[in-house]
């Protein structure tokens, strides 16, 4: 597996599209509630290919990631070669992860007590295997907005 198991919601969130992937794979609901009783290995490995295909559909889209802490925010842009990162801190007592904090944020982004660092690097592995690991340690996919905001103040 390249990725990991999508959770019990994602998968009822895709029903449809599971479905039509049993349907390619000529498993129907019959056969399908069978394999999930008789053999759940098999049952799981399916589980598992549908959920790398999902993933690496999602990931193959993702252009934009963030991450917020109480100090920080991380925000990514995924193109095909580079990962492009800028940091976002603060060093005051503030909570970016409270309506208020963020709000202090917008309406004070030149202040004193923030930091902007800005990089890029290529990948060191996949691509789309970078993107997953950044998601599974808090980021979310996002539209860019924040990236393009930020990139524009500090240029």
């Amino acid at each position: 597996m390249k990725y990991r198991q999508l959770t019990k919601e994602q998968l009822e969130n895709l029903h449809e599209e599971f479905a039509r992937f049993l349907a390619s794979q000529k498993i129907d609901v019959t056969e399908w509630n069978q394999l999930k009783k008789e053999k759940p290995q098999v049952a799981d490995d399916e589980l598992n290919v549908f959920s790398d295909i999902v993933w690496d559909d999602v990931l193959t889209k993702t252009q934009y990631l963030e991450h917020f802490s109480k100090k920080s925010i991380n925000l990514f842009q995924c193109d095909e070669t580079k990962i492009h990162r800028l940091v976002v801190t603060i060093d005051k007592e503030i909570n970016l992860l409270e309506k208020e904090g963020f709000e202090w944020l917008f309406k004070n982004p030149k202040d004193t007590t923030i930091d902007y660092f800005k990089a890029s690097k290529e990948y060191s592995s996949e691509r789309n295997s970078e993107i997953f690991d950044l998601i599974e340690k808090g980021s979310n996919i996002s539209k860019g907005e924040l990236y393009a905001y930020f990139t524009q103040l500090i240029s």
